[in-house]
């Protein structure tokens, strides 16, 4: 199938099913294959617009009956989508790397954090390959430090892939993620994103790239998949 066919096959399939854009399909994937969100979780999704992933995430959670919550938070106001998604999703118009953590961490059951994230956001492209992978590269760290904390970072960076249990538990509870939960950042594929999974690979039981097969032939996007996060 080429780009061209498959483009208009995802596009057809998420107007078919009620899905607000194409990129649902990227999730319903991720989903299938790692079963990141469960049925109660809290997912918190950074860059949120157009809500296709809010409508995915709630189908993840099962029935109202299961509890959950979806939070998703993005530059543009983002009204949450009437198919797929139920009271238990809603949308903040904000820039969540100026929000302040304690005002989204309110957002969570007993403000305790979420127990995934999910960052499908991306900066402006400019058309030039090494600012744009420079720029997906410094977002997908800012995510990273959102959701683990900037202390934990800087102790991935320092320790050479090797966190003993007691340094991941001494360090301050700034990041939003909660104990064994999950982590999805969207980056454009570059020699540098090899940086970021270094970084996730200590902090996490599992982290693994995955290209799903909804993504644009021509889009150089791909996904780290991170789960089991090791806080103490």
């Amino acid at each position: 199938m080429s780009g061209a066919a498959a483009t208009d096959f995802f596009y057809r399939e998420a107007q078919r099913l009620g899905y607000v854009a194409r990129s649902a399909f990227k999730l319903l994937q991720i989903q299938k294959q790692y079963k990141l969100i469960n049925p109660g979780s809290s997912v918190l999704d950074l860059g949120c617009a157009p809500g296709a992933w809010l409508q995915v995430a709630c189908q993840s959670l099962g029935p109202l009956k299961n509890g959950g919550v979806v939070v998703g938070i993005d530059v543009k106001k983002v009204k949450v989508p009437s198919m797929h998604c139920d009271s238990r999703v809603q949308t903040i118009c904000g820039d969540v790397l100026n929000l302040p953590k304690s005002q989204i961490r309110t957002l969570s059951p007993q403000s305790r954090g979420f127990s995934v994230i999910l960052s499908d956001m991306c900066a402006p492209i400019t058309g030039i390959a090494l600012r744009d992978a420079t720029l997906s590269i410094e977002l997908g760290m800012r995510a990273l430090e959102f959701a683990v904390g900037e202390a934990a970072v800087n102790q991935s960076f320092d320790g050479n892939n090797v966190m003993e249990d007691e340094q991941i538990g001494s360090m301050s509870d700034d990041g939003m993620l909660q104990p064994g939960g999950n982590l999805l950042i969207k980056l454009l594929e570059s020699e540098d994103i090899q940086e970021l999974i270094r970084l996730c690979k200590p902090l996490f039981k599992r982290s693994s790239w995955l290209r799903p097969k909804a993504t644009k032939s021509a889009s150089r996007e791909i996904y780290l998949v991170c789960q089991g996060y090791n806080r103490s």
